[in-house]
């Protein structure tokens, strides 16, 4: 099947269109982190750097940590970033630029992203690393796509509809497990997390500034919700569509986040820059395993 033109458009440089990544130069391990000042930060360990690429928030950098080639690539923020980025970095590596046709051998990609987050269980100090063996869409995008049930936690998905008098004006939540690979790597050094991805960082977030919630009483719903041992632990706002697209198209993939803030205590920690600095060198070493 030949992909038209207009659905995967390719630059005159040979490089896929927003990322502006050449097949050749992504690697099979990619770190995604939102805040394009991040990848020159992760950059930094990187040795036999292979180029700097930037278009709008898409800054990318290619190199070896320890012998094992990296890619690193910044989203921005929210899951309609991660929509493109997850599509366009499986159709470097599965579609063929020249023919325009899906390959007939697929690959997998390792892919991990770095983020900042916010707990809502009291238990969970700040500076604590949670990695998502759960990620919750609250965002609505794996909607979108055909066979969502398939790789969906639709028993827990009910439940959580149930318990927190899910409002029918939002979309329906979805449950996506993290790639077991990627799971396993970081089962002994993070907290399990249970994370609900946000469309937004106010309202879907439960903050209040002069808008008031149509599900005023999400946190504590959010916070008390249980199934079996898994519980709700933690906000950020791109994880679900990296797991749930993931696992459409069969790469291993996670998310992993420092905590800077817990909403049940109400506390903060706004110079987290060390934190992160600790949670990147912890996923390279991972990586370079």
């Amino acid at each position: 099947m030949r992909i038209a033109e207009s659905e995967l458009i390719i630059n005159e440089d040979g490089s896929v269109f927003h990322l502006h990544l050449r097949p050749e130069e992504l690697a099979e391990n990619v770190i995604l982190v939102g805040d394009p000042g991040r990848v020159d930060m992760v950059g930094e360990y990187l040795e036999e750097k292979e180029f700097r690429h930037q278009s709008r928030e898409f800054v990318s950098i290619t190199g070896k940590y320890k012998g094992v080639r990296i890619t690193v690539l910044s989203t921005g923020i929210g899951t309609d970033n991660i929509d493109i980025v997850m599509n366009e970095l499986d159709a470097l590596v599965n579609i063929d630029f020249t023919t325009r046709e899906p390959k007939a051998q697929k690959r997998s990609l390792n892919i991990i992203r770095i983020g900042t987050s916010g707990a809502i269980q009291p238990d969970i100090p700040l500076g604590s690393f949670v990695f998502s063996h759960i990620s919750v869409g609250c965002d609505g995008l794996l909607n979108w796509y055909a066979d969502r049930d398939k790789i969906a936690m639709t028993d827990i998905e009910e439940a959580f509809k149930k318990h927190t008098g899910w409002n029918s004006h939002l979309p329906d939540p979805y449950f996506v497990r993290a790639g077991k690979g990627m799971s396993e790597k970081f089962m002994d050094c993070t907290v399990k997390g249970m994370t609900i991805a946000a469309s937004g960082f106010y309202g879907p977030q439960g903050r209040v500034l002069r808008m008031p919630l149509a599900m005023p009483d999400m946190l504590d719903t959010f916070e008390s919700f249980r199934f079996g041992d898994e519980r709700v632990t933690n906000f950020e706002m791109e994880g679900s569509a990296i797991a749930g697209i993931a696992a459409h198209l069969g790469h291993n993939a996670g998310t992993v986040c420092c905590i800077i803030a817990n909403r049940h205590l109400k506390s903060s920690n706004p110079d987290y820059k060390a934190q992160v600095r600790r949670l990147v060198e912890l996923v390279l070493d991972k990586l370079a395993e």
